[in-house]
């Protein structure tokens, strides 16, 4: 537990790991317990195999339009299927950190072979026979095969292609081909208002403005290496104002190890120092009133980048297809 929303990320381990506030952090710290209502059970089970192009983020930007930003509130949701086993480490953070923005409490991915070589090695992990000892256990900690769950939904992965969002919290999205829906119930109108959008627009090349590789939803190594693989050979668009910011001390050495930095430098970009950076518009780093940002971050309600900011949620590859041609654009045609 801890005292940020997404804290859900930790779920990718097979944790149950959520946001908390103030008094119950105050609550943890003095008994190492905390007083909760249980959750109800969420299964979201996803088939089939991810497109070209296709990443975690746009599989959570999927979720959330398909269930709206409070349809999973009260639960606590497990993610399965075959799309969600072959996702990396990286991938299952991702997915899991963005289980909030569905109203979720937290979001989870049973431990495997793929969470076990993430940990394998690293500081504070086990070592020797402790570490056997570990992995037996984690093995166990998985919902049994007759679980039963208050509520099952099922995705196939041939529905989910690049996603944005075109309003004014992340449910509000669409596929990158596809137009703003003509209707969209409560606050839509207020919402294209303030993005300066139209019902039925496509928003494929349109202008951008700031673009924004970074957060605690991709600020790792694996977004500064999809943002490289795309944007290499390239260059930054001259109009667009790019920040690219790791998530962690740890992420930015690894980057400059990996001469990650250098493509990135001759594409025209830099690294800067590792935080929260424009995700909630800390420091100085904030999009002016009226421009358009599209950000690799976790939310784009109004005014979260800057007062007055325009933000389109988007992976970092379709972050990277915008950084270079300068328009929205289908990260797809560019690979």
């Amino acid at each position: 537990v801890c005292g940020d929303s997404h804290t859900s990320t930790h779920g990718a381990m097979g944790a149950v790991a959520f946001g908390i506030g103030t008094s119950e952090v105050e609550m943890v710290m003095a008994s190492q317990c905390i007083l909760q209502q249980k959750p109800k059970s969420m299964r979201i089970t996803i088939n089939g195999t991810l497109g070209k192009g296709v990443t975690a983020k746009d599989v959570a930007l999927y979720l959330m339009a398909q269930l709206t930003t409070s349809g999973a509130t009260g639960y606590f949701v497990e993610y399965a299927g075959p799309v969600v086993e072959a996702l990396s480490m990286e991938g299952r953070l991702t997915l899991c950190n963005l289980s909030i923005e569905m109203g979720a409490r937290g979001g989870f991915i049973a431990p495997d072979a793929t969470t076990f070589n993430y940990i394998k090695g690293r500081e504070y992990a086990p070592k020797g026979e402790a570490w056997d000892k570990a992995v037996a256990y984690w093995k166990t900690l998985k919902s049994g095969d007759d679980a039963v769950f208050d509520k099952e939904l099922c995705f196939d992965a041939a529905d989910i292609e690049p996603r944005i969002t075109y309003g004014t919290n992340p449910g509000m999205g669409i596929g990158i081909t596809e137009t703003i829906p003509s209707d969209g119930g409560v606050g839509f109108e207020k919402s294209l208002s303030y993005m300066q959008f139209k019902p039925g627009q496509q928003l494929l090349g349109t202008k951008v403005d700031y673009v924004f590789l970074g957060a605690c939803t991709n600020g790792r190594i694996e977004d500064f290496r999809a943002f490289a693989s795309l944007v290499k050979g390239r260059r930054k668009a001259d109009d667009v104002v790019a920040w690219l910011v790791p998530g962690s001390w740890a992420v930015d050495k690894q980057i400059r190890e990996e001469g990650l930095d250098k493509v990135l430098a001759e594409a025209g970009f830099e690294i800067r120092q590792p935080g929260c950076s424009a995700c909630l518009a800390m420091n100085d780093d904030k999009i002016p009133t009226g421009k358009l940002s599209v950000s690799t971050s976790n939310r784009n309600f109004e005014g979260r980048q800057g007062p007055g900011a325009r933000t389109i949620l988007a992976s970092p590859l379709t972050a990277a297809a915008a950084a270079v041609t300068g328009v929205i654009t289908d990260p797809r045609t560019l690979l």
